[in-house]
């Protein structure tokens, strides 16, 4: 099969019928759910082990921010995998190498162990590259944004573990949330090998993975789309692992009250996915993310005052949970438009990994600027600067896809 290269190439229309497209997308959704559920568990348990090992704030974010970066940049190699081997092969791979670092977890204690356990636990956040071009070989570039934003609603996985892990170390004990997440996955793995099926519009790709990734790194729309998502993604990662710890340091709450607010964030951003990729598909991606993140950044700038927070520091946050995941959704949109179709896989990597890194980075500035100042303010001013200079440049710099693509 030749490979185009052209970067406006879009995938064929999605072979199979409708029901089997359904069924990938379902199965695809929930093994990104559940990875990323595996994922995030450190995230609620950070304040905790903080108090217990008598950490620094610093030494919390990065302890939370280890598994963002290292799922983040692992997308890149998995993302070029998939389109090698396809989701039917990645996913369960996938989902039964993560089941290590969580049950390890269980057994763990020590900041060395946690943080190197961590590292590992960054697989499951793989997942995102392994469902991204599987979900877009099963449908056409005019619905693929929604199908997108649905399958975003595996982030949801991050919400179940704010919901869940405090809950269930109290109740069931502290090895309890690792051992059913490790059922959970390996329960999965079986599903998803047994059903899952790659499309028959699938593009398999000529060449090694590095050389795709080196073709895909020379396409400009591959590092606008990397900034983009690291803005937008980056934004709901940030929150979904820190916002506990800033709750119960700027507000004072207790532990399951802060995960719980933060589970709340997280479904409105999972919620406003597909909303945001149906918009894409409607209007075009490039005015959903101006609006989503000129919102994004006045909210910053509001709670930069640290207001009270009933009721306005709680609208400001989930105001930027919905439009953070709204343009989560929106950059995928034109990943699914732009990328060459049989690149979809390596492009979703590099982008993921961007999303990725734009999570971990925001995490370690609040926890210093904490440290440093005593005050969150200057790190979520930092937050209104990016997400304002996001929306700049895309309508601007942005604008000649919307040209095109109309």
């Amino acid at each position: 099969m030749t490979t185009n290269k052209s970067p406006r190439t879009p995938a064929p229309s999605a072979g199979g019928t409708g029901g089997s497209a359904a069924l990938n997308l379902a199965i695809a959704t929930i093994g990104f759910l559940v990875n990323f559920w595996a994922w995030a568990l450190l995230g609620p348990l950070g304040p905790g082990i903080k108090e217990r090992l008598g950490l620094s704030f610093a030494a919390q974010s990065l302890l939370v921010a280890v598994p963002v970066v290292v799922g983040s940049l692992g997308r890149i190699p998995v993302g070029a995998l998939t389109d090698r081997f396809g989701a039917r092969v990645m996913f369960p791979l996938v989902s039964l190498v993560t089941i290590i670092p969580v049950l390890t977890l269980s057994y763990v204690s020590s900041y060395a162990a946690l943080i190197v356990t961590g590292f590992f636990l960054g697989i499951g956040g793989t997942a995102f590259a392994v469902g991204v071009p599987h979900v877009s070989s099963w449908y056409p570039p005019a619905r693929r944004g929604f199908a997108l934003g649905v399958f975003g609603i595996g982030m949801g996985g991050t919400a179940i573990a704010n919901f869940t892990t405090v809950k269930l170390a109290d109740a069931y004990g502290d090895k309890a949330p690792f051992l059913l997440v490790s059922a959970v996955l390996a329960g999965y793995a079986v599903i998803a090998f047994l059903l899952l099926r790659d499309s028959p519009s699938r593009q398999r790709p000529q060449g090694s993975a590095l050389a795709r990734m080196l073709d895909v790194s020379k396409l400009s729309v591959t590092w606008q789309l990397c900034f983009l998502y690291a803005v937008g993604f980056g934004g709901f990662v940030a929150f979904s692992v820190y916002l506990p710890a800033y709750l119960r340091t700027a507000y004072g709450l207790e532990a399951g009250d802060a995960a719980i607010r933060t589970a709340g964030f997280v479904v409105l951003a999972v919620i406003a996915r597909p909303i945001g990729g149906w918009l894409s598909d409607k209007l075009h991606p490039v005015p959903v993310l101006v609006w989503c993140f000129a919102g994004t950044a006045l909210f910053a700038v509001i709670q930069a005052f640290q207001p009270p927070l009933m009721p306005v520091a709680t609208i400001a946050f989930l105001g930027m949970a919905v439009l953070l995941g709204a343009a989560s959704g929106g950059v995928f949109a034109l990943v699914g438009r732009v990328a060459p179709a049989d690149k979809v896989g390596t492009v979703t990597g590099l982008v993921g990994a961007a999303g990725g890194l734009g999570g971990f980075v925001p995490p370690l500035v609040m926890g210093w600027v904490y440290g440093a100042q005593g005050s969150y303010a200057i790190g979520l001013m930092l937050l209104s600067d990016v997400a304002l200079a996001a929306a700049v440049y895309t309508g601007v710099k942005m604008s000649g896809l919307a040209r095109r693509a109309s």
